[in-house]
């Protein structure tokens, strides 16, 4: 195996001292640019909810969890570079993080590939799963067939930000993440609404985007590259290297499998209940997405910091790290769920022009906002597990969440209808946050004296 390349001023090894400052230098631009993409999802939604018709906009809904469904699976790319790259960067070992992003990149891209060539098929298997009414199908079939084009570009993404994320780049990820979505947003209007094209401008908007954004990252990562700790093609593919990212892979495709089955469960239940309410609930996982992603900076922040405490085998580093953004964390969760109750009504009113849809989503606007503190800890926590890389408890505390979840849903639905549906949500997301926060004295504890 090659020896690690020694440390440098810019990537520094061993202990290190957590402050609020180092928290919010990873956490506010990353926070900044997560929040570009539910903005997007606000413009996509609003775009095609203001032609006022409530069929296009579950159509866009339908369309969405499906891509979200194949492609969340996928985001082991980012999650796995991150960790990986994270326990490099506090081992000073400037030639594995470079190793790492090849090996992403070369699966991103294979990945995008294939699941091009199998899109017709995914979409079957998607529409079947979700059941739409033909006429939602129709508009559905529309917007993913376009949408998936962009697969390579979109899987090389995840391992860019998971590269850049993985050295605490906050504020490249902002950038990165804030061309990719900004384009796709203006390009979502200038298509979309002023010329017409609807669902298939909106989903051309993604596509574009989605590569933009793959060549800058790539020009900006590689022109930071040292020659000199370039690693060679066969440390590349070691099968002994190889080996961890697998592993990781495994593990958190089938906790992110999960989870997006978990919300394409809520939205299949939701059908029954008629486009009306499935339109409206697709109005409110748009929100619930704002809360979410406006709190995925800190799980940024961890990962870097929890992986960089492993990797430089500090464990005052850990638990500092640990406690600084439970802090930050909960607090803004908090901050959010009342900014919800406050001025939601408004941000529903921009998301669509139909009063039988907003009607509904007034009603249920407090579930929506409740999401942002019973899920806050379960965001903070899997950017501790991955950054700490560890997956499998991960993945088994994700497949007993999805067990309370199911019965849970099995309890509320048939009890109090689409009131029932948002309490489950909410009570998974606590679930997950809970049984993982657990877990931690145990893992910490056997990490670190392994590392003795």
């Amino acid at each position: 195996m090659t020896a690690a390349s020694p440390a440098s001023p810019s990537d520094p090894a061993g202990p290190f001292h957590v402050t609020h400052r180092l928290i919010l230098a990873i956490a506010l631009p990353m926070t900044l640019g997560f929040l570009t993409t539910p903005l997007l999802g606000l413009v996509d939604t609003a775009v095609v909810g203001r032609m006022g018709q409530a069929t296009l906009l579950a159509g866009l809904a339908v369309g969405a969890i499906i891509f979200d469904l194949i492609f969340t699976t996928f985001n082991f790319l980012r999650a796995a570079t991150t960790g990986l790259v994270a326990q490099a960067y506090g081992r000073g070992d400037r030639r594995e993080q470079q190793a790492v992003f090849w090996r992403s990149l070369v699966i991103a891209l294979a990945a995008g590939v294939a699941v091009v060539a199998l899109s017709p098929l995914l979409l079957a298997g998607g529409l079947w799963l979700m059941d739409p009414p033909a006429e939602v199908a129709a508009v559905t079939r529309t917007y993913f067939l376009c949408r998936m084009l962009s697969a390579p570009a979109a899987l090389a993404n995840y391992a860019i930000l998971g590269f850049v994320l993985g050295r605490g780049q906050g504020t490249t990820g902002l950038l990165l993440q804030a061309l990719i979505n900004g384009v796709n947003i203006v390009l979502s209007i200038l298509l979309g609404l002023v010329l017409g094209w609807g669902v298939l401008g909106v989903a051309i908007a993604t596509v574009t985007g989605e590569v933009i954004g793959a060549m800058a990252g790539f020009a900006i990562v590689y022109s930071r590259f040292d020659r000199k700790d370039a690693p060679s093609w066969t440390m590349i593919f070691d099968r002994e290297r190889l080996r961890p990212l697998f592993g990781l892979n495994r593990d958190i495709m089938i906790r992110s499998f999960v989870l997006v089955a978990a919300f394409a469960l809520m939205t299949r239940i939701g059908t029954a209940f008629g486009p009306v309410t499935l339109a409206a609930n697709a109005v409110l996982m748009t929100v619930f997405l704002v809360a979410g992603y406006y709190l995925d900076g800190l799980a940024n922040a961890a990962e870097q910091l929890i992986g960089r405490s492993i990797g430089a085998h500090y464990r005052p580093a850990f638990d500092r790290a640990l406690k600084l953004t439970m802090t930050w964390s909960l607090g803004l969760a908090v901050v959010t769920t009342v900014a919800l109750l406050l001025f939601g009504h408004g941000l529903v009113d921009l998301l669509t022009t139909a009063p039988d849809v907003r009607a509904v989503a007034y009603a249920y606007l407090p579930w929506a906002a409740l999401t942002a503190m019973t899920g806050a800890l379960a965001f903070l926590m899997d950017g501790v597990f991955i950054g700490a890389t560890w997956s499998r408890e991960m993945r088994n505390m994700m497949l007993a969440a999805l067990a309370g979840y199911v019965a849970a849903l099995a309890i509320l639905v048939p009890a109090f209808g689409n009131h029932g549906l948002w309490a489950g949500l909410n009570l998974f997301l606590l679930m997950r946050g809970l049984f993982l926060l657990a877990r931690i004295p145990a893992k910490a504890g056997q990490t670190f004296r392994a590392a003795q």
